[in-house]
């Protein structure tokens, strides 16, 4: 092998990971489960320390999807409605420049939806569509052992990166989901699982639906220069 010539990316490759991007809005358009076994069993070659393998999956599909996602609707508009997530995503205080690239998707969202900073009824209504899997015809809700480590919550994430990757390789778009997070004892009691599993997230799967407006949201990637230190001789 010559290893004075500069490698490239596999073009198929290439186009899954330059592809990805979180739908909101899907088509109805069922996805076999077989695809959806597939995808799930290349996505556990990810690497995880000594080959521990946190993660689990819970699929639903059909009446199941419809009844966790109703439990959680009724959950959100109930007045006293106080639940929380198991663990912190966010930090409570957002230095720079995470602060603005975080308002500048949020705003930007909200601007293709018509919906104005001082509109909460609306940015109640679309945070809710979250809880419909945005539509998808699939839901995976990703939970992990509470007994575990920060390093077995890193496996996941690399984990989930080959999920989405494989989906987009397999045509299908997909959506990762903190929001359900917060509703987890209302997901445990529909869905049956274990007190000592965490939601790691949600994940929308399905066929994206691109007449939809807010499909024309388009995140930006900060350049090379902003987080990239070299380092040589």
């Amino acid at each position: 092998m010559n290893h004075s010539t500069t490698p490239t990316i596999d073009p198929a490759v290439k186009a899954a990971l330059a592809s990805r991007r979180s739908v909101r809005a899907f088509k109805p358009t069922p996805v076999p489960m077989e695809t959806v076994r597939k995808l799930l069993e290349i996505s556990s070659r990810a690497p995880s320390g000594t080959n521990m393998q946190p993660w689990q999956a819970h699929v639903v599909t059909g009446a199941a999807k419809d009844r966790v996602c109703q439990a959680v609707h009724h959950a959100r508009n109930t007045e006293n409605d106080k639940h929380v997530a198991e663990y912190n995503y966010y930090p409570d205080v957002f230095p720079e420049p995470y602060k603005t690239r975080r308002r500048k998707v949020g705003w930007d969202m909200y601007g293709l939806l018509g919906i104005g900073r001082e509109d909460k009824d609306k940015m109640f209504a679309q945070a809710g569509r979250n809880f419909v899997f945005f539509d998808a015809p699939v839901g995976i809700f990703f939970t992990i052992d509470k007994s575990l480590e920060i390093g077995s919550w890193l496996d996941f994430g690399m984990f989930l990166g080959n999920f989405v990757t494989a989906a987009r390789g397999a045509g299908l778009d997909t959506c990762a989901q903190a929001a359900w997070c917060h509703y987890h004892t209302v997901i445990r009691k529909e869905i049956g699982f274990s007190e000592e599993q965490t939601v790691v997230c949600g994940m929308a799967l399905g066929y994206a639906d691109d007449d939809a407006v807010i499909g024309q949201l388009v995140t930006d990637r900060a350049p090379l220069e902003d987080w990239v230190q070299w380092h040589g001789e």
